[in-house]
């Protein structure tokens, strides 16, 4: 800092004092206030106490005229501290004044030291106000995303309309040792459950976004937890609310989750990585290019509610709540990642009953960045596959039979070009299983009964950078169905997100 910069006091400060009521009363600079600020400080000719006929006066007009530092010259007397103010906003950005300028400083240095010190005080109190509203270990991110399009889907013409719908997420993410992390989420929106970006997931309401969702533009916190590092090699991660992937040492996929329809953004397996969200904990191995991660989701573990009812309970780890337990093992470096991952779904089923949500999972997924092997424009950047297979617990379900829930498989198969025809933009194409597979239709408790006979999917999207912070990304997609009772799903839509 500048000599005098820590002499004088940019006049700029003061004018922070008007907002800050309770700081300004404090300091007893009601007096001085109005005198202070920069924008204020246009002309001399309201200023009293430093007459015309003293030395300083004219010295003081010496130097407005000099260092141009007010819009007129003075015409009448001043105060002294009227003074020190224009001798500190026209002083406060030198490093070396002249013999006539000393004197000025020495001749109101009381009043400067005044200013100054009272200042110091309030830079203080703005920094304990600014410790209390905001921690120094937390930083804020989010996004917000717009979205206008719309489907058709033939039998439903009466959902044909354009629709306008928005979505915002707000990280808080605090580190206390620059090792962890305590991760806080807040989402709203107002997406519909409905047409015709549903966000229940029933293929009959339209086709669900991976932006959707329905908060009714309520502030709602869907991420809390606490991840660290639990010894050399070894992270840990808890929380009250987390979300299985958020435990996971690899996501399998480079195909991006901020992609267009949900379905083709789990890495092929939906029912393995099926991003259950609940109190959890997991831990994860990481060593060179291998991974191994152990963890366990309750999804209703906030309630205790009826934990004793079978089919109706809650609590952490229970019988009757919802648990699911995920292993995965990843290998991945530049070239490759290759992750198989084993999940373990219970749903809370002490029935007997069939139950397509009480099953046993695995996934095989993968990444070929093609780029590091061949350097082409018209080949993709990444290319990311995936395969699930879903079994119903035949323990926990003895009367699963042909008539009821079945086997299934899915699949998906990603393409990314980045820098796509400009610079900063990406193209991506992807096509995978709608839901499902099991090879009949009609089947009790699964979608097949609404109409999937061939459940396939696919979406091309442009994602333009229009800067750092913002992307506009037009996109197109269907969903295919029987064709029959249920006619296919096809839509449009430009979605632009703000990053901040």
């Amino acid at each position: 800092m500048k000599l005098f910069q820590q002499l004088l006091v940019a006049p700029a400060a003061l004018g922070l004092m008007a907002p800050v009521a309770a700081t300004a009363a404090e300091l007893n600079i009601n007096d001085i206030s109005e005198y202070s600020s920069p924008a204020e400080v246009q002309g001399i000719n309201q200023f009293s106490d430093v007459y015309p006929t003293d030395w300083a006066y004219q010295a003081l007009i010496n130097l407005a005229e000099r260092h141009g530092c007010v819009a007129s010259a003075p015409n009448g007397s001043m105060t002294r501290y009227e003074a020190a103010a224009l001798l500190n906003k026209c002083l406060g950005n030198v490093a070396q004044v002249n013999e006539e300028e000393r004197r000025l400083l020495n001749e109101f240095g009381p009043e400067l030291a005044v200013i100054k010190g009272r200042l110091d005080g309030l830079e203080a109190r703005v920094g304990e106000f600014e410790a209390g509203v905001f921690s120094t270990t937390t930083k804020l991110s989010g996004s917000t995303t717009f979205v206008v399009g719309g489907v058709d889907d033939g039998d439903q013409a009466e959902n044909d309309a354009v629709t306008f719908s928005y979505k915002t997420d707000i990280y808080l993410d605090s580190s206390f040792s620059g090792e962890d992390l305590l991760r806080t989420r807040i989402r709203t929106g107002n997406f519909t459950a409905s047409q015709p970006f549903s966000s229940d997931g029933s293929i009959e309401n339209g086709a669900t976004l991976e932006v959707a969702n329905t908060n009714a533009n309520a502030l709602n916190v869907d991420r809390a937890y606490y991840q660290f590092p639990l010894r050399e090699n070894f992270t840990a991660t808890v929380g009250a609310l987390v979300r299985q992937d958020d435990m996971l040492g690899v996501w399998p996929s480079a195909y991006p989750s901020d992609a267009i329809l949900d379905v083709l953004t789990y890495a092929g397996a939906s029912a393995t990585y099926s991003l259950s969200s609940g109190a959890g904990a997991g831990v994860t191995y990481a060593k060179d290019q291998w991974s191994a991660s152990a963890l366990f989701v309750s999804e209703e573990a906030n309630s205790s509610a009826n934990a004793t009812n079978a089919g109706a309970g809650g609590g952490l780890l229970t019988a009757q709540g919802s648990d699911d337990v995920t292993f995965q093992t990843a290998w991945s470096d530049d070239r490759f990642t290759l992750a198989a991952a084993y999940t373990i779904a219970d749903n809370g089923n002490t029935t007997g009953a069939a139950d397509v949500n009480n099953y046993t999972s695995w996934g095989l997924s993968g990444v070929y960045n093609v780029d590091e092997d061949f350097d082409s424009e018209w080949l993709p950047t990444t290319v990311s596959y995936g395969m699930g297979w879903k079994s119903p617990d035949k323990k926990d379900n003895p009367d699963t039979s042909s008539n009821s829930v079945e086997d299934e498989t899915t699949w998906t198969l990603g393409l990314i070009w980045n820098d796509a025809f400009v610079d900063g933009n990406n193209l991506g194409y992807a096509i995978g299983t709608a839901d499902g597979d099991t090879g009949t239709a009609g089947t009790q408790g699964h979608k097949d009964d609404n109409g999937y006979d061939d459940p396939l999917a696919w979406e091309v999207f442009y994602q333009i950078s229009v800067s750092d912070n913002i992307t506009v990304t037009p996109a197109i997609f269907s969903v295919a169905r029987d064709g029959d009772e249920f006619s296919d799903v096809t839509g449009a839509l430009v979605k632009t997100t703000f990053s901040f």
